[in-house]
């Protein structure tokens, strides 16, 4: 018999509070739960540089497709998650490409790149060996002992029909994207290391999904056309 968890009020309303302090926090706490008068200074030095120099974060393809949208839990090649690197700048910086480190100690990234996956696997180098088997920064060479690697390869091919390597980890201000004609979601949004995502469809790789970062939202006229004549029309869309 599978064990049922009941909930009154209170309690719900604990772990709602909990989720919401973890969101924001992230890892910033280091493990050790703030204080109500911690939490609230945090919020009130950190929020303000973090609703204004969001730094928005994607896996891009040649076409600037968006083929994946990093958020709090992608993988980097150093084999971190997004949210243990560097994600809050009080000045954005004005150099380009914007790094955005690692800050696990010792791990020697010096800024984020996606580790292409397929599905949740790693995808495989040419040397057979996993891409979490490869170091932290280009050209991500083997670092199994005997391996003679001297850099990731794979022959993976994206959703979009673009091989992976020829994607590229793109970091970005608010303003950039926008010029790019990329969704840059709702403003003043708390939480941390959000990176590329403005919403629910950011979950989908970018050849799935309806909006402007992906493959566009359909016409009007597509989507009040009778059925049955969908199938040419999607026939000519990709001719």
């Amino acid at each position: 018999m599978t064990e049922q968890f009941r909930f009154d009020g209170s309690a719900s309303a604990s772990v709602d509070a909990y989720l919401e302090y973890r969101r924001i926090v992230g890892d910033d706490d280091g493990g050790r739960l703030m204080s109500p008068e911690e939490y609230e200074r945090y919020k009130r030095d950190v929020l303000p540089i973090r609703t204004k120099n969001r730094l928005y974060v994607s896996w891009t393809s040649p076409t600037g497709m968006d083929c994946k949208l990093i958020g709090p839990e992608t993988m980097c090649f150093c084999q971190h998650r997004y949210k243990q690197h560097k994600t809050d700048f009080k000045e954005l910086p004005s150099s380009r490409p914007i790094l955005v480190n690692c800050r696990v100690k010792g791990c020697s990234c010096f800024s984020y790149t996606y580790a292409p996956m397929n599905g949740t696997q790693s995808v495989r180098c040419h040397c057979k060996h996993y891409a979490s088997d490869h170091g932290a920064m280009a050209p991500h060479r083997c670092t199994l002992s005997a391996c003679l690697c001297k850099g990731f390869q794979t022959s993976f091919t994206c959703g979009c029909g673009y091989k992976s390597s020829e994607h590229q980890t793109v970091v970005e201000t608010r303003e950039e994207r926008k010029e790019r004609g990329h969704p840059v979601g709702q403003e003043g949004v708390p939480y941390a290391a959000m990176g590329g995502l403005t919403g629910f469809s950011s979950l989908m790789d970018g050849y799935l999904r309806l909006d402007d970062s992906g493959i566009g939202a359909p016409s009007k006229e597509w989507l009040e056309e009778p059925r049955r004549s969908r199938s040419s029309t999607k026939q000519q869309l990709k001719s």
